[in-house]
């Protein structure tokens, strides 16, 4: 495990798994999350604030991956939809079965409305040398995912650390 492997590094800093939602941002998903954690903020609740605030409903900044989750299951995928697929790959091509997310930072720029759909897609900024930690040995690996609306305009970049490996022995 200690040379990374070519593949991997071809995948540093290039842009990887652009793809587009597969739902529109909807206001009843909004309202369910709002009301799943008591989120009572007017913007989301009352049409008039909505409008004077933020010039009509918008979703809530934290829901963004929720844009551009696929669903486990539809008719014309093969396989299990899966949503930040560059921690998959590298867990496969790591040989790593096992990771946690250890961080995950959100910076927001426009709103996301009603109607709209998310593209995204993701960047792998860097891949540490092999650590050995109280979990197992493994490297850990920096995620970088840009949402956008469909007319390009930059909605968020979600910076997200993570760390693949294998249990050690006992």
């Amino acid at each position: 495990m200690s040379e990374l492997p070519q593949v991997v590094q071809s995948w540093i800093g290039k842009k990887r798994h652009e793809e587009v939602g597969e739902f529109d941002v909807e206001r009843g998903f909004v309202l369910t999350a709002c009301s799943s954690v008591e989120n009572g903020n007017p913007i989301y609740w009352d049409e008039e604030t909505a409008n004077d605030l933020t010039d009509g409903f918008i979703a809530p900044p934290t829901m963004i991956s929720v844009w551009c989750r696929p669903h486990i299951w539809a008719p014309w995928r093969h396989e299990e939809g899966l949503s930040l697929k560059t921690h998959f790959d590298l867990k496969e091509a790591l040989e790593t079965p096992e990771a946690i997310m250890s961080s995950d930072e959100l910076i927001f720029y426009e709103p996301v409305r009603m109607g709209e759909r998310v593209r995204q897609y993701q960047v792998l900024e860097s891949v540490s040398d092999p650590k050995t930690t109280g979990l197992g040995t493994g490297r850990f690996w920096n995620i970088e995912v840009y949402y956008e609306n469909l007319r390009g305009e930059k909605l968020c970049i979600e910076k997200i650390a993570g760390f693949g490996y294998r249990r050690d022995a006992k």
